[in-house]
C-alpha cells in the first residue's frame, strides 16, 4: 500500500533594531584584560594630555619628544584596544573569532613592547627634572603605562595559548 506525503516548510524572517551586548565577554580573562587596558590607557592619555604645557618644552624640546612618544603609544593602543573590546561586546562571532587569530598575538606583543619602552623612556626623562607640578602626573602616567605593559604581556601569553589551542 502506497501513499503520498506532502511536506510544507515555512520560513519566517524577523529583523530587530535592538542592540544585544555580549556582556559574558567581560567575564572572561581576555575581556577583563581588555577592559583594564582600556581604562588604564584612558588614564594615561588623560594625565599626559592634561599636563602638556608648551611653555615648559621651549626650554627642553627633547623632554617634549619623550612625552609625546608616550602619548602617541598610549593613544594608539587605547583606540585599538577599545575597538577590539567594543567589537567583542557587540558581536558574539567577533568575540569567539578574534582571540583565535594571529592578529591578537601580534597586537599584544607589540603593545607590550611599545608600552614598556614608552614607560621606561618617560621614567628616565622625568627623573632628571625638578619636582614641579608636572612631575607627579608624569610619574603616575609612566607607572600606569608600565602596569599596562604587564597587562599586555599577560594578554600575549593568553593569546599565544588560545592561538595554539585553536589548531591554526
Amino acid at each position: 500500500m502506497s501513499h503520498s506525503v506532502t511536506i510544507t516548510r515555512t520560513t519566517t524572517t524577523t529583523t530587530s533594531t535592538a542592540i544585544i551586548l555580549n556582556t559574558g565577554y567581560l567575564k572572561t580573562a581576555a575581556g577583563l584584560l581588555k577592559l583594564a587596558q582600556t581604562i588604564l590607557g584612558a588614564v594615561c592619555v588623560g594625565l599626559i594630555a592634561y599636563y602638556i604645557n608648551n611653555n615648559l618644552y621651549r626650554v627642553n624640546p627633547i623632554y617634549y619628544t619623550q612625552v609625546l612618544f608616550f602619548l602617541l603609544i598610549a593613544t594608539a593602543f587605547l583606540i585599538t584596544t577599545f575597538c577590539l573590546l567594543l567589537s567583542s561586546l557587540m558581536s558574539f562571532i567577533s568575540a569567539s573569532m578574534i582571540h583565535k587569530t594571529l592578529f591578537e598575538v601580534m597586537y599584544h606583543i607589540v603593545g607590550f613592547a611599545l608600552y614598556l619602552a614608552a614607560g621606561i623612556v618617560l621614567l628616565v626623562e622625568i627623573k632628571d627634572h625638578d619636582r614641579n607640578h608636572y612631575y607627579n602626573a608624569y610619574m603616575a602616567a609612566a607607572i600606569i603605562g608600565l602596569v599596562n605593559a604587564a597587562l599586555y604581556l599577560i594578554s600575549t601569553i593568553l593569546a599565544i595559548r588560545t592561538y595554539r589551542g585553536a589548531g591554526l
